[in-house]
């Protein structure tokens, strides 16, 4: 393989160095690391690799604007660890580079989202969360290849990201040259779109940064339009409170009244930012089997979620990211889901059955699901959705 015909450039010198410790610098062409680096990922599965120094002053200002205006809602975790995620160095001290890697997850073989959002009656789960966590998959993958760096080098010092840090990684991997931050906030390449899963991995190597990619959504605006919140309240900014991946995963009480029936039938997660970009019409699909869809959760009826009780979530969630939000927000969530439903007697049948759910924040949320059938009978929610849609945006 290419990887293996690297091996022997890498050092300039034979290593004097014992097994399992690192050689001196100047017996290392770290060009040559660098380029066998990107070569071991892309045998270990990722798309792409690349390398990036630490430096993101300008994107720690963004950061502590969004910050300071509020915009990331409940997520404490995002205030308490503060300007650490723009200072690698202070989250691992020593680190000289981060070397980023992508991985597709579109699922090949899923139902069409846009078939599945446009049935009131079926349930709409993000595509990343569709197969295994990836959390486990990237973090695995990317110890495989320090493993191999440090099978080459010897001992170095390095830590695994993968989503579980404060970390900027969008930043990081447009830095590294693996694409450029679109306007939905998302990193975007020209021959992949965004249908991928990021990771990091924090290294005190001085290895040589890959050059960063031009951006290219120009005048589109496509995924600010397509937005069913108007949680993208400009190019390049996100308003966390309003963006149905929040509501739906993050937030742990009551969704707002004014912004649930926006939500449609999304019960975990929203992918409508991307399915409007232009970008993803070069997506490719996973060749990654955990990625692959579990347990029919790419187009499943809300109701018959809805009948689950907490010993079947959490086994037809193991393994899964979906598992993470709980029992109660995944029936919070579909009870919303099915409020926005026609009101058929299998809905009506399923939300009544759980009228007096153990939860209270379950119980609040088919009580407003119950309300909204009686009030609105024969509804379609389009006129209402877009008035509620806009009462939002005007408030923001």
């Amino acid at each position: 393989m290419y990887a293996n015909t690297m091996a022997d450039s890498i050092r300039s010198a034979p290593p004097a160095a014992a097994a399992g410790t690192r050689p001196e610098s100047a017996a290392v062409d770290w060009t040559a690391l660098a380029t066998a680096i990107t070569a071991w990922g892309r045998d270990l599965g990722f798309a792409e690799v690349g390398i990036s120094d630490t430096e993101l002053s300008t994107e720690e200002a963004r950061l502590v604007a969004w910050l300071d205006a509020g915009r990331h809602g409940q997520m404490d975790y995002m205030a308490r660890h503060g300007v650490t995620r723009a200072r690698p160095a202070a989250l691992v001290p020593g680190t000289l580079r981060v070397i980023s890697a992508r991985m597709d997850y579109l699922p090949p073989g899923a139902r069409d989202a846009a078939a599945v959002l446009a049935d009131p009656e079926l349930a709409y789960v993000a595509r990343y969360a569709l197969g295994r966590d990836y959390h486990k998959v990237m973090r695995r993958r990317l110890q495989r290849l320090a493993t191999r760096i440090r099978d080459e080098i010897g001992d170095f010092g390095h830590r695994v990201f993968t989503d579980s840090a404060p970390v900027l990684e969008v930043a990081l991997a447009a830095k590294a040259g693996l694409g450029w931050r679109g306007k939905h906030t998302l990193l975007l390449t020209r021959d992949r779109g965004s249908w991928f899963f990021l990771g990091e991995l924090y290294t005190d190597l001085p290895l040589p940064p890959t050059p960063p990619v031009s951006a290219h959504c120009g005048s589109c605006t496509a995924c600010l339009d397509a937005c069913p919140t108007g949680a993208i309240v400009a190019p390049y900014e996100l308003d966390a409170r309003r963006c149905i991946s929040y509501l739906t995963i993050e937030l742990a009480g009551a969704i707002p009244e004014p912004l649930r029936p926006l939500i449609g039938n999304r019960i975990y997660g929203c992918d409508d930012c991307q399915l409007a970009c232009p970008w993803n019409r070069y997506a490719r699909v996973t060749a990654e089997p955990d990625f692959a869809v579990r347990h029919g959760l790419d187009a499943p009826s809300l109701a018959a979620l809805f009948g689950w009780d907490e010993s079947r979530f959490l086994a037809r969630t193991a393994g899964s990211a979906i598992r993470r939000i709980g029992f109660e927000r995944w029936s919070r969530n579909l009870a919303v889901a099915l409020g926005n439903a026609p009101p058929t007697p299998v809905v009506q049948a399923a939300l009544a059955a759980r009228a007096d759910d153990p939860s209270a924040l379950v119980r609040e949320h088919v009580a407003w699901a119950l309300a909204r059938h009686h009030a609105q009978p024969d509804r379609p929610d389009t006129e209402a959705a877009v008035g509620a849609r806009s009462e939002t945006q005007r408030g923001a």
